[in-house]
């Protein structure tokens, strides 16, 4: 594995991770562990997408970053 596979693996390890504990109940989606690990998972993803030139992943990633700001901003507006 190469260094851009190693940042994309990392960030998707993290978009799991914040997934398989909100599922099994260890996190809430609203908890401050899961829109961190989503939104540097997600920013860790769509930069490896970059390097690779891979436009369908970019557009995804892009979005879950940016979605993830925005639940980033509100939790803090909130607390």
């Amino acid at each position: 594995m190469n260094n851009i596979d190693w940042i994309g693996f990392i960030g998707v390890f993290q978009i799991l991770l914040a997934y398989i504990l909100n599922v099994i109940g260890k996190i809430k989606s609203t908890d401050l562990t899961f829109i961190s690990l989503n939104l540097i998972g997600a920013s860790m993803a769509c930069f490896a997408s970059i390097l690779m030139e891979y436009i369908p992943f970019i557009i995804l990633e892009g979005v879950w970053t940016i979605v993830s700001l925005i639940s980033l901003i509100n939790y803090k507006t909130k607390h």
